[in-house]
């Protein structure tokens, strides 16, 4: 039943994340990211990592994904204008395409792939592991998954001036005043 489970969850998360990407329209975006963030929570609630499961849902699909959804509404739909990609747009999109199918295939082809200090199932996603005193389970927040907590800072930085980026608003040249 579990493995039924996570299928059924992992073919949510991921068609509700191929929709973020596909939808032209923001607001639909922004609820697919919504979807996609209660499915990853609920692959959580399967690994019985049910702290991590809630911030999931409070944290990102509650608050970032509003917020972003607030900026996003908050954008001139009239005043939009369709920008073609430029040429360093299309150099980095082929790199970053080529090193995630890179990275992707030395995971696949590595064939000693070990999580190092992987924790046992039931404490994993515990607020006693999170937050436990060293000498029992140690800070794994910020010792054995550092690196992971921040790339996830980084990213959602990322997306925050990317945000912000888009829901700028340009002028004419005409409308600006002109400097003597």
């Amino acid at each position: 039943m579990v493995d039924f489970l996570f299928y059924i969850f992992a073919t949510l998360t991921l068609g509700s994340a191929a929709m973020v990407v596909l939808s032209r329209n923001p607001v639909n975006a922004a609820m697919f990211l919504i979807v996609s963030m209660v499915g990853v929570a609920s692959l959580f609630v399967l690994l019985s990592a049910f702290f991590l499961a809630v911030l999931q849902v409070l944290v990102y699909a509650g608050a970032v994904v509003v917020l972003f959804l607030f900026v996003v509404m908050l954008l001139d739909e009239e005043d939009k204008r369709r920008v073609s990609p430029g040429k360093l747009n299309s150099v980095a999109s082929v790199v970053a395409l080529v090193l995630l199918l890179l990275g992707a295939f030395s995971i696949v082809i590595s064939p000693d792939l070990v999580v190092p200090g992987m924790a046992e199932p039931r404490t994993l996603g515990t607020t006693e592991a999170v937050g436990a005193n060293p000498s029992e389970y140690g800070y794994h927040l910020f010792t054995t998954y550092m690196l992971p907590f921040q790339v996830a800072g980084f990213l959602l930085l990322v997306a925050m001036i990317g945000v912000i980026l888009v829901s700028r608003k340009y002028r004419d040249d005409s409308e600006v005043p002109a400097r003597s």
